[in-house]
């Protein structure tokens, strides 16, 4: 019987035959991510356990993300709890302001293809992005983790996602994730691995598949999983190595379900008010009215994302009336989109651009909503509350689709 990625990767972790659906193993773990706002937390766990130090410095990394800069008076706790805890275990991977650490795991060379990585926060599933087995987790498990090096895991089954063809002008990875999480429901993957596939999935950047993976766990996902390839390698800047290259899904793997897209049939699609899976295409809301755009987030704030809002915006001017915040995923992009002059197109159209963070996607910092308001926002959820009150109306669409709505000042198509 053959293995799908996910199966292959945790089989080869543990060095012991192939690995079953349903079966509990116990993993050493390549990498850990800590996020600020965990922090305080996982420490109090960590002293509680009875932990001296950190089993591996070199393999945590913390990154101060989500409080950056401090908007509330405990958001100072979580520097200094941070900050002590660097010094008490000689923590040498720390990024106190460089972006978004679902960005950061990737971009700075943390994850590679065939690695197992924990984190705690739910879009931790970004990294399969580059074909390895990560999943978030609360800070109990971390705090054992970080005693220990090592993790049990129960072995995910895996629904699979062919994509064939070539996607149409306007429609980016986001609106296919956001209709295969229509098609299969906020719950539809619970605990389940969605490995992706087919000719339209290998056209895309290694940017456009971490959108994808980075909005698995909406569907309940327990992991993402796409096959590492040349841009893969390119990207993590590296040689792949017979493990990495082999790490795609078996014809005869066995899969729970398998879905299968014909890439010409996506169009642009929105997740309306307050449901992740609540999915209707564009033209269908068209006309309705917006206050604001934000175009950022671990979901899409990358520069390719940048770019495409920049095509939409080129020339243009925002409403009058909306606010369009832009919020560049990582200092590296934000330079890099400063070099190239996608920076100036968006403020000459009218964009309040921001520094890297999570920012307005958690309702921190500047730009949350009050009663009444509409937001057409790039990020990864909406929920009630999570950009202002209660009463806040978040629609979730690609950077081409919010871009187009924020010259307009209503839901519009950019094409």
């Amino acid at each position: 019987m053959g293995q799908t990625i996910v199966e292959k990767i945790l089989s080869h972790k543990i060095g012991a035959g192939a690995v079953k659906p349903g079966e509990i193993i116990t993993v050493d773990v390549d990498r850990v991510m800590l996020d600020d706002i965990m922090i305080p937390f996982i420490v109090d766990k960590f002293q509680e356990m009875g932990f001296k130090k950190v089993w591996d410095p070199d393999k945590a990394v913390l990154i101060y993300d989500h409080l950056v800069p401090a908007s509330q008076q405990d958001d100072t706790r979580h520097y200094q709890v941070g900050e002590k805890f660097i010094q008490d275990c000689g923590l040498t991977h720390v990024h106190r302001s460089d972006g978004i650490c679902h960005q950061l795991m990737t971009e700075a060379g943390y994850v590679k293809p065939g690695d197992v990585v924990f984190g705690t926060d739910s879009h931790t599933t970004t990294y399969g992005c580059v074909g390895a087995f990560s999943t978030g987790i609360g800070y109990t498990e971390m705090a054992a983790i970080l005693g220990t090096g090592k993790l049990w895991v129960k072995v995910p089954e895996t629904i699979l996602v062919r994509i064939e063809g070539k996607l149409p002008e306007g429609v980016m990875s986001k609106d296919v994730i956001l209709r295969l999480i229509g098609d299969l429901g906020a719950d539809g993957a619970t605990y389940r691995a969605l490995e992706f596939a087919g000719s339209a999935v290998e056209e895309m950047s290694v940017a456009s598949r971490m959108t994808m993976a980075n909005m698995a766990i909406e569907a309940g996902a327990k992991c993402a999983a796409f096959t590492p390839d040349k841009k893969t390698a390119e990207y993590c800047n590296m040689e792949l190595d017979e493990f990495q290259k082999n790490l795609k899904g078996d014809e005869d793997a066995s899969y729970v379900k398998t879905l299968v897209y014909q890439a010409e049939d996506f169009v642009p699609v929105l997740a309306c008010p307050s449901q992740v899976d609540k999915i209707r295409p564009v033209r269908e809301l068209a006309g309705t009215k917006i206050d604001q755009v934000f175009i950022g987030s671990c979901t899409n704030g990358r520069l390719e994302d940048l770019q495409a809002a920049a095509r939409v915006l080129a020339g243009k001017k925002v409403a009058p009336f909306v606010k369009l915040i832009v919020t560049p995923a990582s200092r590296k992009v934000y330079e890099d989109a400063l070099a190239g002059g996608i920076l100036k197109t968006l403020v000459e159209a009218g964009a309040i651009v921001t520094h890297p963070g999570c920012g307005l996607c958690c309702g921190r910092t500047g730009g949350i909503l009050c009663d009444g308001e509409r937001v057409v926002a790039t990020n990864n959820r909406n929920f009630l509350g999570r950009m202002g009150t209660s009463k806040v109306e978040i629609y979730l669409a690609s950077p081409m689709t919010a871009a187009a709505c924020a010259v307009e000042g209503k839901i519009t198509g950019c094409v």
